[in-house]
């Protein structure tokens, strides 16, 4: 997982089995997580786990469908506590999985702000290991029109093409 998601949008296909998989064998190191401009407070804890099934049909009229677990982070100071390790976090999911069934093979998305602040939404760009740490770093998930985004390189005839002039394809 090195590819990182910033503008331009760049789609990235992380899973909750593969960031699980890529922290197994560094349990005792601190799990930083860095997003936007700054680093996670070591205070921060995963607040909710969600399980997500999609069904959707985009602007072009194309039906999708897909598996999600979104984590959300509420990033607030340590008030004494460590910063969590990656053996917590991955307690953390074991112990939801015991009450959600949680997919591994589910793409990974984290909601993610400080108190008094919108939650911004980013996928994982990638997952590095130092000597005392593991850094999750988080990219944009930017909003997209899909049909244009699959046919980037093709030329299409959809609703949604620049010269079409229109502002929503339904």
């Amino acid at each position: 997982m090195n590819t990182h998601a910033t503008a331009p949008y760049i789609e990235v296909e992380s899973t909750l089995g593969a960031i699980l998989a890529g922290l197994a064998d560094h349990s005792e190191k601190t799990l930083a997580i860095i997003y936007g401009d700054r680093e996670v407070q070591s205070g921060y804890h995963v607040t909710e786990v969600k399980a997500g099934s999609f069904v959707t049909l985009d602007c072009g009229g194309n039906p999708d469908a897909w598996q999600e677990t979104v984590l959300q982070v509420e990033d607030i100071p340590s008030e004494g506590k460590p910063q969590m390790t990656a053996g917590k976090f991955a307690a953390i999911l074991a112990q939801v999985g015991k009450k959600v069934r949680l997919d591994h093979d589910a793409r990974l998305t984290i909601e993610i702000g400080q108190p008094g602040e919108a939650m911004r939404v980013f996928d994982v760009a990638n997952l590095s290991i130092t000597s005392n740490r593991a850094v999750l770093t988080l990219g944009v998930r930017a909003a997209i029109c899909k049909p244009l985004h699959r046919a980037d390189k093709a030329v299409t005839t959809s609703c949604c093409t620049p010269s079409s002039g229109a502002g929503g394809c339904f």
